[in-house]
């Protein structure tokens, strides 16, 4: 056997970890997009955010057992980093609340009515407590109620109630949007 020759077995453990990591997360990036997205309107921080999902994801790999899809421990730890991060720049930062005048101020994306609307939404989701979003972005990528439950760590019922009061209060800040346009 001459030296340029490779072995599957002769890689070592931290390597071969390492490329099913890397091939885990270049499959399943489209969830960290999503959730840093839902989580942050700065394109820097976004970044920042998406960064350290990656590090937590890469501490917790290890311990992964596979008792629940890869997808939902991948949102479990991405929606726990979001949230922790959120709470910690919370802290650092001492941000204005938009009020009512705000949210009558369309956003306009070159004459394209549906962008326009699909970004009032999300600036509305936005406004949402870190759980709420969670929940709403799974929602919306039409998980099963279970399966966000098991994600949020809250019963189903909760999860129906917690979809309830979500779409109340977000149908109170964009009918009237909406109802105009």
């Amino acid at each position: 056997m001459n030296a340029g020759t490779w072995l599957p077995f002769s890689r070592p453990m931290a390597e071969i970890k390492q490329q099913a990591f890397v091939d885990l997360i270049s499959e399943h990036q489209g969830i960290l997009h999503k959730v840093s997205k839902m989580y942050c309107d700065d394109d820097e921080l976004r970044r920042d955010l998406f960064q350290e999902m990656l590090l937590q994801l890469w501490k917790a790999f290890p311990r992964y057992e596979g008792r629940s899809k890869i997808s939902t421990w991948m949102y479990r730890i991405a929606l726990n980093t979001a949230i922790s991060s959120f709470r910690k720049q919370k802290k650092k930062e001492q941000e204005e609340e938009l009020g009512e005048v705000a949210l009558a101020i369309p956003f306009e994306v070159e004459d394209r009515e549906q962008e326009e609307k699909k970004a009032f939404l999300y600036r509305a989701i936005q406004q949402l407590s870190e759980i709420e979003k969670g929940i709403v972005m799974l929602h919306l990528e039409d998980h099963s109620y279970e399966e966000i439950a098991e994600i949020i760590g809250i019963t189903r019922n909760h999860v129906g109630v917690k979809l309830n009061r979500i779409k109340a209060k977000l149908a109170k800040m964009v009918v009237p949007y909406f109802d105009e346009s």
